[in-house]
This record gives structure tokens, sequence and C-alpha cells, in this order.
């Protein structure tokens, strides 16, 4: 148990029994103290907790960012919703999920913690799912195009074989039966491919519904969905939809497209700014131009180029990155014979450019 302990002895029940983490920090980056579930949980004792800096126990990938937001915290910024690892004195990679309240006169930072490894498990083995459904998927589809289209040529050679046969010469009727079932059931056959493709068509994204949509309308929509981040992040997102306010897509798609985008710039947020996230159109030769830009932590385009769009990928160590948004944004957008393209450079920001035809 820490030496010392709250000063109103009346919460001391609640401070030592919660299942939730509580913490007090000095700004010299050391533990003040903490109720028995962190001790509990990390297998430290209070001794070895307060010996060394914090950033001892946070996981190696996430010290850099962890320290960067805790540099806000001597500002006396809150910091809400902040998810980052820790090591157990075992080794064990433990998830936490933290809100933390500055003291500047005190020097001091109170902090709550939850332990949400048990959803970081879930929602690894859930991506992993979605991934190898995904491409288990794209076999069976180009299985059964293959399929399809390998059988429906032969049944085109063989109506073709039985229109130029002239039935008329064929005076067995027991014969000339059997070519008419012959020609009867092939014909069958073929409008059953038929069918069977439009079936697989309907459901293919180049065959999805495109209508005219209202741009700025549709990035409302999105703004309102996350305005809670927004308003959290202090965020500014400047819209100009000067040179062309509607686009020809498919609804579904480009919401999912914005809303990706837009949560990417706010996960993705400079730790030392305010997120300022641009959303521009204008047009080039026969095609309309969307770009979207924010001043983030951005990457170095250049080196993962190769890899942008690519599921799974990612370029920072962000506890919620899945590197999935960007694989879906891209599939939307040339499913539908688009191009998107980006430019980044860390520290500085990143731009999306959407290319679709007029």
């Amino acid at each position: 148990m820490p030496a010392s302990s709250p000063s109103d002895f009346s919460l001391l029940p609640f401070f030592e029994s919660s299942h939730d983490l509580f913490c007090i920090a000095g700004f010299d980056g050391y533990f003040k103290q903490v109720n028995p579930a962190v001790i509990d949980l990390l297998g430290y004792s209070w001794e070895e907790l307060q010996a060394v800096p914090i950033n001892q126990f946070v996981h190696p990938d996430d010290r850099d960012i962890t320290q960067k937001h805790r540099g806000n915290l001597w500002e006396g910024k809150p910091l809400l919703r902040f998810e980052n690892r820790y090591l157990s004195k075992d080794g064990k990679v433990i998830w936490l999920s933290w809100t933390s309240i500055p003291k500047t006169e005190e020097g001091l930072v109170y902090a709550i913690a939850k332990d949400i490894t048990h959803v970081k498990e879930q929602e690894k083995q859930r991506n992993q799912l979605l991934a190898d459904l995904t491409a288990a998927n794209d076999c069976l589809k180009k299985l059964n195009y293959a399929t399809s289209h390998d059988i429906r040529s032969p049944i085109g050679n063989l109506l073709s074989v039985l229109s130029m046969w002239n039935t008329s010469a064929i005076t067995d009727p027991e014969t000339l039966s059997f070519v008419e079932l012959l020609n009867t059931t092939s014909q069958r056959l073929k409008e059953s491919m038929d069918r069977h493709l439009e079936g697989l068509q309907a459901n293919d994204p180049l065959y999805v519904d495109l209508t005219e949509i209202n741009l700025r309308k549709a990035i409302d929509t999105v703004l309102d969905s996350v305005s809670r981040l927004l308003l959290d992040s202090n965020a500014t997102v400047s819209i100009d939809l000067k040179d062309f306010s509607y686009v020809r897509f498919n609804y579904n798609y480009l919401e999912s497209v914005l809303l990706n985008l837009l949560t990417n710039s706010l996960k993705y947020a400079h730790p030392d700014r305010a997120p300022e996230i641009r959303i521009a159109s204008h047009r080039s030769g026969n095609k309309k131009i969307i770009t979207f830009s924010d001043n983030g932590l951005g990457f170095d385009s250049e080196k993962h180029k190769d890899q942008v769009f690519g599921l799974r990928q990612t370029f920072h160590q962000h506890s919620d990155s899945r590197g999935i948004g960007l694989y879906l944004v891209h599939n939307h957008i040339s499913s539908l014979g688009g191009t998107i393209t980006v430019q980044s450079e860390v520290n500085v920001g990143t731009t999306f450019r959407i290319e679709l035809h007029a």
C-alpha cells in the first residue's frame, strides 16, 4: 500500500476498493500515489512503482507519444480517452485507457485508467477474421466468375453448332426429339448461367448504384456524426467547394470515404497543435478533384508509397491503428473508376487527392 493516503479520508474506501486504476503523478514524471488496483494489475510493489519514472513502465513503442501528451498535461490541458500500453512486471502487455486532469498549481496530475486489454484482443481477432473473410470472399468471387465464364463458352459453342444443324434433314423421330431436347437443355443452361452472373454483379462493388450527390450535405452529415470528437479535439474544419458541389458516386461509399479520412485526421493529430482540416474541390480537365488535408503527425509518404492503401498497413504507434480504413477508402474509390493519392510529411501533415470522372 502507498505510504500516503487521500487527504479526504471519506474517499479512502472508494480509492482502495475500485477496480479502475487511480493514480496521482507529479510533473516530475513520478507516481505520487496509486491505488491497490495499479499494484495488482502491473505486479510491481509501491516501492518499485515510485522508484523510477512512470515512462519506464510504458511499452517502449508508446513512450514517445505518451511523453508528448504528458507535455500537454503540464500545460494544463486535460487528457481524455488516451490509450497506451504498459508492461507488467512479468512482461505482459496491458492496454489502458486514461482520463487525466492536471492541477498546475499543485504540480500534480490526477488520472483514472481502465484495463481495456480484453477489448483490444477482441478487436484484433475481429479484424483478423474480417481480413480472412475478405480474402476468402475475393477468392470465391474470382472462382465464381472464372467458372461461369469457362462454362458459358462451351455452352455458347454448343448452341452455335445446334443453330447450324438442319433438323429438317432428320427423319428419325427419336433422333429429332433428342436434338430438340439437347437444344432446349443447352439454352436453359445458358440462361441459368446468365442469371448466376447477374446475381454476382448485383452484389459486386463495380455494379453499385451511382447518384448525383450534394457533396456539402454529405460532408455535413459526416461532421455531425463526429461532432463530439471534433469538439474534444478543438478541431477546425474549412470547406471550399466553389469549383463544384455535386459528384456522381455511391452515397454509402462517399460517406465511408469522408468518415475514414476525417477520423484519421483526428486520430493522428499532432499533440502540439489543434487539428486543422481542409476540404476543397477543383476541376482539372474532365476530372473532379477533392483534396482532404490536415496538419497532423504525417508520415513519410515517399518511403511508404507502395504500402499506404494496403490492408493492415500502419505508420504510427497509435492504439487505434488497424490499417483497414485507408484500405476501404482506396477500394471504394478505385472500384468506381476513381483514383486516390497521398502526399504526407512527418510533423507537417497529410493531403489526400481524390480524382473522379466529371
